[in-house]
C-alpha cells in the first residue's frame, strides 16, 4: 500500500463510483478497479461493497479512509519543512471574524503582502465555531476567532481585547427601553457566531423578547442598524469608526459583559512556517495585550 492507493481510495469513497474516479483522478477505469482489488487481496479485507448505484465504503474501509486525511496532511507538512529555509512564501491560509477583519487588520494584511510577495495569502472570514473546526480540520493554518477557546489540538494566544456594546437605533435610549420595544430584532451573524451567543445571554437575562435575524455579512448588518431595523453587538472601537455620525445609539455593558479577546488559534502539532511566523511577528507589533504587558512592565 502506497500513498497512490490512498488517493484511489479517497475518490472511490467520496464520488462513490469506479468510473467517475477514474475520471477525477485521469486514470482509466480498469487500472483504478485493479488497485481497489489488489490493495483488497494484500489487507485480507474488502474495502467497498459493490451495488447497482456504485460502491461504498465496508467498515474496512471507513477506517481506512479515517487516516487518509491524516496521512495527506502529513505529506504537506514533509514537504513545507524540507523546503523550509527561513524566507517567507509558500501558501498561508488565515482565518478571521468578519469584525477582525473590518477593524484590526486590513493595514497588517496590505504591509504583509507587500513585504512578503513570495507568500501566497489567502484570508478566510467565518465564525468562531467554524474557523476553529477548520483550522482543527487542517483547512486553516491558523485563525483569529474570540477566546478563550480550550481545545485539545490548537494553542491559543491572546492578541487584541475587545470592548463589546449594543448598538441601536436613536430611538433607543437606554437598554430598560429594550423592553418597551415591540418586535425587537436582534441582527446577527449564523449560529456558532460568539458575538451572537453574547447578545442572546445578555437579552435573555434582561428577561426582553426579541426574534433573531441573521444575516450573513458585517456590510448588510451596518446597513440594517443605520436603517433602524433592529440591534446589534459590536466591538466599541468599529463602532466609533462606523457612525461617527452618531446616527445610532450605543449602549454601554458591564465589564464581565463587554470584555472579549480575540485569540489566534492554531495546531499544536503543525510546524510553523517562515510564513505563519512572519504574519505573527507583524500582529504581535499591534497586539493589545502586547502593549498591555509592556505597560505593567514598565509599572513594575
Amino acid at each position: 500500500m502506497d500513498a497512490d492507493d490512498l488517493r484511489i481510495v479517497e475518490a472511490v469513497a467520496r464520488i462513490g463510483s469506479m468510473n467517475r474516479a477514474a475520471a477525477e483522478l485521469n486514470m482509466v477505469q480498469s487500472n483504478v478497479t485493479s488497485r481497489i482489488r489488489l490493495l483488497e487481496d494484500e489487507l485480507g479485507v474488502q474495502l467497498f461493497v459493490r451495488h447497482s448505484r456504485g460502491v461504498e465504503p465496508s467498515e474496512a474501509g471507513l477506517r481506512l479512509i479515517s487516516y487518509v486525511g491524516q496521512i495527506r496532511v502529513l505529506f504537506e507538512q514533509a514537504i513545507t519543512e524540507v523546503k523550509e529555509d527561513g524566507t517567507p512564501k509558500g501558501s498561508l491560509r488565515i482565518g478571521m471574524l468578519e469584525t477582525t477583519a473590518g477593524l484590526r487588520l486590513p493595514t497588517l494584511v496590505a504591509q504583509y503582502a507587500q513585504q512578503y510577495p513570495k507568500v501566497e495569502l489567502a484570508i478566510m472570514t467565518g465564525t468562531t465555531t467554524s474557523l476553529i473546526t477548520q483550522v482543527a480540520e487542517h483547512e486553516l493554518d491558523g485563525a483569529f476567532v474570540a477566546g478563550p477557546v480550550h481545545h485539545q489540538d490548537l494553542n491559543e494566544e491572546p492578541l487584541f481585547i475587545e470592548e463589546l456594546v449594543i448598538v441601536s437605533p436613536l430611538s433607543i435610549r437606554n437598554l430598560g427601553d429594550l423592553g418597551e420595544v415591540q418586535n425587537l430584532k436582534a441582527i446577527v451573524f449564523r449560529q456558532g457566531c460568539s458575538y451572537r451567543q453574547r447578545l442572546s445571554s445578555i437579552l435573555d437575562g434582561l428577561s426582553i423578547h426579541y426574534t433573531v435575524m441573521e444575516l450573513a455579512s458585517l456590510d448588510a448588518i451596518i446597513t440594517c442598524i443605520s436603517s433602524g431595523v433592529g440591534i446589534t453587538l459590536l466591538p466599541r472601537v468599529l463602532v466609533n469608526r462606523l457612525w461617527t455620525d452618531q446616527s445610532v445609539t450605543v449602549h454601554e455593558l458591564p465589564a464581565d459583559q463587554a470584555q472579549v479577546e480575540t485569540v489566534f488559534v492554531r495546531r499544536h502539532d503543525r510546524y510553523p512556517t517562515s510564513a505563519l511566523n512572519a504574519f505573527l511577528t507583524m500582529t504581535r507589533r499591534i497586539s493589545d495585550v502586547a502593549n498591555v504587558d509592556i505597560r505593567l512592565g514598565a509599572i513594575e
